[in-house]
């Protein structure tokens, strides 16, 4: 990355809540966005997405001046002269490999890949790569655009070129990056997601209901929102997905996702992005 808004471009492979978000981050700052996805309508989504998350960041104050161009795509073969590629696809070890794979195969070497991810290790998708040096990894919280401060994440083989083309990145989008070891859900979800599953079995055992399991953690402890509706901003599926990651590479039973997280899933009872998870935002829906 230069900093340059005019010759840098920003590829973000996903058009779910992450990568709008990454996306709206980005395009708030002046950068141009090229963002991909290969379900044509889960693009149209995101565009009208971005659109409204601009129009919050504007009246929270939260954006730099001029916005830059948002294009969409269907190909991951666009992505080829971009600055830098961000992939921000479905919290999925084989999924994030493969796309990672094919966009490694299209851009010039030595162009920053980084997977944003909650979870999974950043040596284990760099394993897949011709070029592993040039990956590293982002946690980017939700909304993306709101919170200033980002996990960033260095494996073993991640070139420096590398970590400074993306802690530049992030400085030029006015973000904190925290630069971390690598690790099965590095700082933030190995300590956060294992948590929200200890609040849910709370719910699940009658012992307290989400509101009240809310309010103490908030008001006796300090958690700004509260587990469980910290989980519902996250998406139970995104939760669930991460757990299972988490279990699956450090045995830990604390990460076994609760029957409750479970069974809130299978009903589509997602949370915000649903209208409905551990509490109701259906008024809030557009």
């Amino acid at each position: 990355m230069t900093g340059d808004r005019v010759t840098d471009r920003v590829t973000v492979l996903g058009a779910g809540v992450m990568g709008a978000g990454i996306a709206t981050l980005a395009l708030g700052n002046g950068f141009p966005v090229l963002l991909i996805d290969v379900d044509p309508a889960a693009l149209d989504r995101a565009r009208a997405g971005v659109g409204a998350q601009l129009r919050m960041a504007q009246l929270m104050g939260a954006r730099g001046g001029d916005t830059g161009e948002l294009s969409t795509s269907t190909s991951a073969a666009d992505a080829a002269g971009s600055t830098v590629v961000i992939e921000a696809i479905t919290e999925r070890a084989d999924l994030k490999a493969e796309a990672l794979r094919e966009v490694s195969r299209i851009v010039r070497p030595g162009t920053p890949l980084v997977s944003n991810t909650s979870s999974i290790p950043i040596a284990e998708l760099a394993a897949v790569l011709d070029r592993p040096e040039d990956l590293a990894g982002t946690h980017f919280m939700n909304p993306a655009y709101l919170i200033g401060t980002v996990e960033v994440v260095r494996a073993a083989g991640t070139a420096r070129a590398t970590m400074d083309a993306v802690t530049g990145l992030l400085t030029a989008l006015g973000r904190v990056p925290v630069v971390v070891g690598d690790a099965p859900g590095f700082v933030t979800s190995r300590i956060l997601h294992p948590m929200i599953n200890a609040a849910a079995r709370v719910v699940q055992a009658g012992t307290a209901t989400a509101e009240a399991v809310d309010t103490l953690m908030r008001d006796c402890l300090g958690h700004r929102t509260g587990p469980l509706r910290t989980a519902d901003l996250i998406g139970l599926d995104n939760l669930v997905d991460s757990l299972a990651v988490l279990h699956a590479r450090t045995g830990d039973e604390d990460c076994l996702p609760c029957e409750l997280l479970l069974a809130k899933v299978r009903e589509g009872s997602l949370g915000r992005k649903s209208g409905r998870g551990f509490f109701d935002y259906q008024e809030a829906m557009p």
